[in-house]
């Protein structure tokens, strides 16, 4: 809190750099609270390395089920959202692939055994186990996503209660501290500026998983962009259970921190079609839950994968990325088969019904029969959100600091000049799909496909 109170000493910022200012500032009371839940009872790592990221899970910036998140709306709840993974276990020692227990799991998950870990971690997490007494008297200790997201939530809760007792100059307000499943969803507010931060207690480890080893033979778009060390640095285990899995014990296989740096090889243009596809598919897939941010991102890598460089780094062809993006996960749908990136086995799709894949697929048909139009209306709906935060930010703003999000024409929101060219694009080719499936006879430029036609 010395740091804290160091930090909040200085003066208000001028108004170009209050946002990585405030971001900064509320980044350092989370480093605090952490080190607060660690001397609870010394479970965290002391020295631990978080990773946050940009977008709520409910981005779709991490791998894990929407099910049992509590619906929160930008601009109503909150104007800002992040993501922070938190270890609570640490196992950096090893440079070979990592081995881990699938044999009770669907692939891409995992039990975890604190056998892997020393005498005095077991000791440390017990009660965060659940426990399988062996026929030649051993015992095991498993690792519980569950337990210890409980231990979590009580930790971050009573650490939070005891700092607002003893508020410091500048602290942000707690507003609202919500367990969804296994992930602690925290709101915090400075001055008008309201941020949700999703706090995701993980198992991180160096090095690649075994599962994931083929993966690295292929050849893919970032090869000579950045480095194999970059990409495979490390991975995680989020607190997510596979459809007929045991939520107590089995974990999901994330590699968020390989994503964090294949973003940097994706061009703006296909970030931007990516951005306006999610923002649309969240609005229209919502129910029932099938469909989540992160199958889309899944698409849209392979897609990078699949495609020419020179076609990917075309400044003006975000309205044909959009329409392929909508393509193919219309295809992943009728088919029910949307793999993994890093894992390519795993069928993310593979629980689905016929009948909610269907569902889906004909949803998206509206939506590619008027891309334009329906692009326009989560346009507005983004606006509205946008124009609400302003509006009660200035209501409630008592010391007149700047909005982080004041300006309806942020990064991340989606543009209406995409809408026009979208528009054009359709009535220009009637009936065609403008799709990343490429004419696989001819990858030098792209093509319109009509069913196994291309044109």
């Amino acid at each position: 809190w010395k740091m804290w109170a160091a930090q909040s000493a200085y003066s208000s910022p001028p108004c170009d750099t209050f946002k990585p200012f405030l971001h900064d500032h509320i980044i350092l009371f989370f480093f605090c609270v952490s080190g607060m839940v660690q001397k609870l009872d010394q479970k965290l790592p002391v020295a631990n390395e978080y990773l946050l990221l940009s977008g709520g899970v409910r981005e779709g910036v991490v791998d894990m089920d929407l099910d049992e998140l509590s619906v929160y709306a930008r601009g109503t709840d909150y104007d800002m959202d992040f993501t922070l993974l938190v270890p609570a276990l640490k196992l950096h020692d090893r440079n070979q692939p990592v081995t881990l227990d699938m044999r009770h799991s669907a692939l891409g998950h995992s039990w975890l055994s604190l056998r892997l870990f020393d005498e005095g971690t077991i000791n440390k997490w017990k009660d965060c186990c659940t426990i399988v007494d062996h026929i030649n008297g051993t015992t095991n200790y498993f690792f519980s996503p569950t337990l210890v997201a409980d231990w979590f939530y009580q930790s971050i809760s009573l650490v939070l209660l005891e700092v607002q007792k003893k508020p410091q100059r500048g602290m942000p307000r707690v507003e609202k501290v919500e367990r969804n499943g296994t992930i602690i969803s925290v709101i915090l507010g400075v001055g008008s500026s309201r941020m949700l931060y999703d706090i995701v207690p993980v198992v991180s480890f160096k090095g690649w998983p075994a599962v994931a080893q083929s993966w690295l033979m292929e050849n893919h778009f970032w090869d000579g962009k950045i480095t194999e060390e970059e990409v495979i640095s490390g991975f995680y285990l989020v607190p997510a259970c596979s459809h007929k899995g045991r939520k107590e014990n089995e974990w999901r296989l994330s590699f968020a921190r390989s994503e964090v740096q294949l973003k940097k090889c994706i061009s703006s243009s296909l970030m931007q079609a990516y951005q306006a596809c999610k923002a649309i598919i969240i609005k229209l897939l919502s129910r029932p839950k099938a469909i989540s941010p992160y199958h889309l991102r899944s698409i849209m890598l392979w897609a990078c994968d699949r495609l020419p460089t020179n076609y990917l780094g075309q400044d003006d062809f975000s309205a044909h990325f959009l329409l392929g993006l909508i393509d193919d996960l219309q295809h992943c749908l009728v088919n029910k088969m949307c793999p993994n990136y890093f894992i390519p086995q795993c069928n993310m799709l593979e629980h689905l019904s016929d009948e909610t894949a269907m569902l889906h697929a004909r949803k998206l048909s509206s939506v590619r029969s008027d891309p334009a139009e329906h692009l326009r209306t989560t346009i507005e709906h983004a606006k509205a959100a946008n124009r609400l935060t302003v509006e009660l930010q200035w209501r409630g703003s008592s010391n007149n600091l700047p909005s982080p999000q004041s300006d309806a024409s942020g990064d991340n929101q989606p543009d209406d000049r995409l809408a026009k060219k979208l528009q054009q694009l359709v009535t220009e080719n009637p009936g065609k799909s403008i799709s990343v499936f490429i004419n696989p006879d001819d990858v030098t430029r792209p093509h319109f496909r009509i069913d196994d036609k291309f044109f």
